[in-house]
């Protein structure tokens, strides 16, 4: 068993402004040509450590490295964050910065649920349309005429690329204004290791995070009664109108294996939902909440994982130590 908390509390103390502006962690794993926040600010890094504030801290679980953990898995990032006692229970990589294909959809998720008004009617546009081969769409077209509420479902479902760029489009005008409103929000987060380039995940150089950032947006969103919903359901059917005013009606299903039935978690973990994310670059990816049979929380991440399979081996060791 790992010991937990072991690394509660380990951060480098920096000014409030710093944080609000951006300093991040050293590491960037491999990727070529990734933005540096110390380029943009000046500001020198901490290296592998997380920089932050004693009041950003208190209640968050805060990893300072690799865990010494009797646990070994193939995917380059992994960890496991109790939330209900702020500690961390396993970490691998947590603060390199990673791909995250769809993950990124949390945050998307996040600001649309925190800023929105869900009720609103969504035009969709032409910003909608992806031809990226084997990007995942819900399959709205532009002209179709549906809620933000709809949205978010063939968002977080499907994982609909065009779901994200019509959320971005009619809460910020354009997919680029909307990417700077969740580097915006992920900075407040202290989520320092990450720069967003879209609202999808589509591969960018320089649309990037990392596995403790995604835990900071994820326990950030578990927070909202409705994230929980959208990610905790199989299923969801938006019955909205296209262009012509005709009634379309689509079913659109979660794609997390546990959810589905196709992989069972370990005994006495209950999975509550999570986003899945998949590119050629990024690998396979999963975020998930998580809960014991007492009701304590946890929040698990796989990153660049060899597969699907592989990511829920991976997976399922990491939420085993949960119970073991």
């Amino acid at each position: 068993m790992v010991k937990r908390g072991v690394t509660k509390g380990l951060c480098a103390v920096l000014a409030a402004s710093a944080v609000l502006s951006g300093c991040g962690v050293s590491r960037r794993g491999e990727l070529e040509g990734a933005y540096s926040f110390e380029e943009r600010d000046g500001m020198s890094e901490a290296q592998g450590e997380l920089a932050c504030l004693p009041f950003f801290a208190e209640h968050l679980c805060v990893p300072a490295g690799d865990t010494e953990a009797d646990l070994s898995i193939s995917a380059e990032a992994g960890a496991l964050f109790d939330i209900s006692r702020a500690e961390v229970i396993y970490s691998k990589n947590a603060l390199e910065q990673m791909y995250p294909a769809s993950t990124t959809k949390i945050m998307t998720a996040l600001i649309a649920i925190e800023e929105g008004n869900l009720e609103d009617t969504v035009t969709v546009t032409e910003a909608a349309v992806i031809t990226e081969a084997g990007a995942t769409l819900c399959g709205i077209k532009p002209g179709d005429r549906l809620t933000l509420m709809d949205l978010l479902y063939g968002l977080m479902l499907p994982s609909g690329n065009d779901a994200a760029n019509a959320i971005a489009v009619h809460m910020s005008g354009s997919v680029e204004a909307f990417a700077e409103r969740m580097n915006e929000r992920a900075r407040r987060l202290g989520a320092t290791g990450t720069h967003f380039m879209n609202p999808s995940g589509l591969h960018d150089e320089n649309h990037y995070t990392t596995a403790y950032d995604l835990y900071l947006m994820f326990n950030e969103a578990l927070k909202y009664p409705l994230f929980r919903e959208i990610i905790g359901i199989q299923s969801y059917t938006a019955g909205y109108t296209d262009a012509e005013g005709n009634p379309v009606s689509k079913t659109w299903n979660v794609g997390n294996w546990y959810q589905k039935g196709d992989r069972q978690p370990p005994e006495g973990v209950t999975v509550l939902g999570g986003k899945t994310g998949t590119t050629q670059a990024a690998g396979n990816c999963l975020v998930m909440g998580n809960a014991d049979a007492s009701g304590d929380e946890y929040i698990s991440i796989v990153m660049k994982a060899a597969g699907r399979p592989a990511l829920y081996d991976n997976m399922s060791n990491i939420i085993a130590k949960i119970v073991n």
